[in-house]
């Protein structure tokens, strides 16, 4: 590989961990082209880019995108391949189910948010991580269910003293 070759790969990476803002750091070494070929296929329809790339150049690329990640140098050894997303725990969900038919692919480590974690231990808590759009609908749904209850005290409330005022004037 040409030096220009390098770069132009440390620039692209750098230009998706800027875009993308998640990633994840995972070793599929020793499995044949058409495991690769079908996990490739799993992420790309969930719209998670993966790329296989020498750890130096996944380095280089963390550091131009000003991500200092100190707890990656251990991880960065051996066959890496990283997976850009832009919802956190897509890429945990797609490599749970796909341990379920193999050991690959390890979860080295991943970026979420600016938050580290590392090691295969980690897929379960980043299963568990919720969207940026399910958090959102949280958020709403607690704004939104005192004002429910305060409407529907007022509306009850409402039909109550209509019925007292009724039988007031019923009886007057």
């Amino acid at each position: 590989m040409t030096r220009e070759e390098k770069q132009e790969i440390v620039q692209s990476l750098t230009e998706q961990i800027k875009e993308y803002g998640n990633f994840y750091i995972t070793d599929t070494a020793n499995l044949t082209v058409a495991k690769v070929s079908a996990i490739r296929r799993k992420f790309f329809e969930q719209g998670i880019t993966l790329q296989v790339a020498k750890n130096s150049l996944i380095r280089k690329a963390l550091e131009a995108a000003g991500v200092e990640v100190p707890e990656f140098n251990d991880v960065l050894k051996g066959s890496s391949t990283i997976l850009f997303t832009t919802v956190a725990n897509a890429p945990a969900k797609i490599i749970k189910e796909l341990r379920k038919t193999g050991e690959k692919p390890l979860l080295k480590g991943a970026y979420i948010d600016s938050a580290v974690f590392v090691g295969d231990k980690q897929l379960d808590a980043l299963v568990s991580l919720k969207s940026r759009e399910e958090l959102i609908g949280d958020i709403i749904g607690l704004l939104q269910s005192p004002a429910k209850n305060v409407i529907s005290g007022l509306q009850s409330g409402g039909n109550k003293l209509a019925g007292i005022v009724k039988t007031l004037q019923e009886r007057g």
